[in-house]
């Protein structure tokens, strides 16, 4: 049982996380400890997060597609291929200790911010894509998705670049797909998660009515200000990522 005195916390840390992760990702940086210190089980904490984080990624891709930065028919193959790795992910981390991406997750998204960091000019407009839609979506939607259910932070970041890189989207339009992606994985893995009894519902739905918010007020910012405000939040976000992650899985021992 949550206290009461709480849940204006929890609204406020699903306000901000969903703000955060409608820009640029990395939500769960801020949820996931959040939901420890309460002294839930990791796995229950994870089951929690999915709750709160898909009214998060709910509302970003309605905003998103409201604003017709989404093209919904061309994603119906990456929606059911997500939704099938995230399952698949979800079920595998109810059974097996994801510690030893813990320790190489945060190396690859280093890699990502200095990518970033040395191409100015990625991301500011569309570019000739690299792969046809369909074999994109089967490949980065069963890998991407099946890593969002067994560990999950990261997800929006790695689904952006390979937007960016593989369709050619520019960043705007890579966030907003991101979204959908997002939404996908989140709701397949919380349905595995309930089923497996590993979901707080008080908390993770006071989080998720801050989410709603959070992720509105953000994706409104983005389809206003656009690449320009993507960016350097995308880097700031990737960085501290990486570098929770390194101390917690390095630093700490």
């Amino acid at each position: 049982m949550t206290p009461l005195w709480l849940h204006p916390i929890l609204f406020l840390t699903g306000l901000g996380a969903g703000f955060v992760d409608s820009i640029a990702g990395g939500g769960g940086l801020i949820t996931i400890p959040v939901l420890l210190n309460l002294g839930l089980s990791p796995q229950d904490a994870l089951g929690t997060n999915k709750l709160q984080a898909t009214f998060g990624s709910g509302s970003a891709t309605w905003n998103y597609g409201r604003a017709g930065l989404i093209a919904y028919r061309e994603c119906v193959t990456g929606v059911v291929y997500t939704f099938v790795g995230a399952l698949a992910g979800t079920v595998m981390v109810q059974r097996l200790d994801p510690a030893f991406l813990k320790r190489a997750i945060p190396w690859l998204l280093l890699a990502i911010a200095l990518y970033l960091l040395f191409q100015p000019k990625l991301g500011e407009k569309d570019i000739h894509p690299r792969l046809p839609p369909y074999p994109f979506h089967l490949g980065f939607g069963l890998l991407i998705g099946f890593y969002d259910g067994f560990f999950g932070p990261g997800t929006g970041t790695f689904w952006a670049m390979a937007y960016i890189l593989g369709l050619g989207f520019n960043m705007t339009k890579a966030t907003a797909h991101t979204k959908l992606m997002n939404f996908t994985s989140n709701v397949a893995s919380l349905l595995a998660f309930l089923y497996g009894g590993q979901v707080h519902y008080l908390a993770g739905l006071t989080m998720g009515v801050g989410q709603l918010v959070g992720a509105r007020l953000g994706a409104r910012v983005v389809i206003r200000r656009g690449t320009r405000l993507i960016r350097p939040v995308f880097i700031t976000v990737v960085l501290a990522l990486t570098l929770k992650l390194l101390w917690d899985n390095y630093a700490r021992r």
